[in-house]
């Protein structure tokens, strides 16, 4: 039995997107767009913010945490298409990921210091920097985070089982 296999399930990818966009809209509608790179040097100006009422409230500080860890799972999972340990190991590796982007903001010298100079030359990476130098370490992100993981991990076994053929 091979980890990885060459299929994608479009139930994963589908549901990893629309958490995705979910998570964006904290950005688009309570946050200032001068916070977040894709809405203020976005092509389109798609901010809401102080358009529309707050959505989130108190939810949103932490919401774009969960959401991000869990559809960057369920996407990375429906383009792979894996066994078990697969996911196991897709899912784990997020968590690793957002958890040193979280950590790296309590320590932001040290995680910019860290950063390699071609980052400057790639657009998406460029503000690396900026995240971590103005970003809020906060306890319950990384509870989202955990949560977030966890979640996903098990969404993932659900559709499974609701996806196999009845015998």
């Amino acid at each position: 039995m091979t980890l990885f296999q060459q299929k994608i399930n479009f139930s994963q990818l589908i549901t990893g997107l629309v958490i995705l966009f979910s998570g964006a809209l904290v950005y688009i509608v309570d946050r200032p767009p001068e916070q977040t790179l894709f809405v203020n040097n976005g092509i389109l100006k798609i901010s809401l913010y102080q358009t529309l009422p707050n959505l989130f409230g108190t939810l949103g500080n932490s919401l774009p945490d969960f959401t991000h860890v869990f559809a960057f799972i369920m996407i990375t999972a429906g383009l792979i298409s894996c066994s078990s340990k697969g996911y196991i190991l897709i899912s784990t590796l997020w968590f690793i990921t957002d958890s040193l982007f979280e950590i790296g903001q309590k320590f932001s010298t040290t995680a910019t210091e860290l950063i390699p100079g071609w980052f400057h030359s790639i657009p998406f990476l460029k503000n690396t920097p900026f995240f971590f130098q103005t970003g809020t370490f906060d306890w319950l992100d990384l509870a989202a985070i955990l949560t977030g993981s966890v979640s996903a991990y098990l969404t993932i076994h659900i559709m499974a089982q609701k996806e196999k053929p009845l015998k």
